[in-house]
């Protein structure tokens, strides 16, 4: 798609100690540092601590539509915990679990065999030679504020380091951090349709309680 496009939109590795937005007043790293295309905004953000994956778009209907909390829209994280996980608690974050602005939807939950192929962080991680670290894959279909950190410590497992991989079919692969591409085409069709059936997805599990409320009438 050509830079110029009036729903332009990129997918961008987010480095660490960056802020998701172009300007700030007490002159951090900002995505102005990396991204020179004008007139696009971040589709959700990632924390300063937190690395990886934002899409940017010039299209107000596609930005919208990613940051509408009732579409059910998966996002994958890599977190590299202190600790080993439990199978319990792993159970327990699948589950959901009950953090201070509600319980969270029930995720998916990977237990690593071995750390993700990752650049070095800029600043290292705190590690304490005493306990070892775990990498685990948490997806999530919801965005609450700073949903995985406070999910893995909720069940005894403070996250070191944080990296998005994934927003749907959109991932890192081919990227490095710092660096940005457009969506081709094909990428965008994939987003959108990812979307559609998201929401028909979320739609669907909203009326079920419904359903079975009527069917007991």
């Amino acid at each position: 798609m050509r830079l110029d496009h009036s729903d332009l939109v990129v997918r961008f590795w987010k480095p660490f100690d960056v802020l998701t937005a172009f300007t700030d007043p007490n002159d951090r790293s900002t995505l102005a540092d990396f991204i020179d295309v004008p007139d696009v905004y971040a589709a959700g953000r990632l924390d300063r601590d937190s690395e990886g994956l934002l899409i940017l778009t010039r299209g107000k209907a596609l930005r919208t539509q990613l940051m509408d909390p009732t579409i059910g829209h998966p996002r994958s994280y890599l977190a590299q915990v202190e600790g080993t996980p439990s199978p319990e608690s792993c159970r327990r974050l699948e589950r959901g679990v009950e953090l201070k602005d509600g319980r969270t939807r029930p995720a998916q939950i990977e237990i690593l065999s071995s750390p993700p192929d990752l650049p070095e962080r800029t600043t290292p991680i705190r590690v304490r030679k005493s306990i070892p670290d775990t990498w685990v894959r948490v997806t999530l279909t919801e965005g609450k504020n700073r949903q995985v950190r406070r999910m893995t410590a909720a069940v005894g497992f403070p996250t070191l380091r944080l990296v998005r991989e994934a927003i749907g079919p959109i991932t890192l692969a081919g990227l490095t951090a710092g660096r940005w591409e457009p969506l081709t085409a094909d990428e965008q069709k994939s987003l959108t349709d990812s979307l559609g059936a998201a929401r028909v997805s979320s739609q669907r599990a909203r009326d079920q309680p419904r359903q079975g409320r009527r069917s007991h009438d």
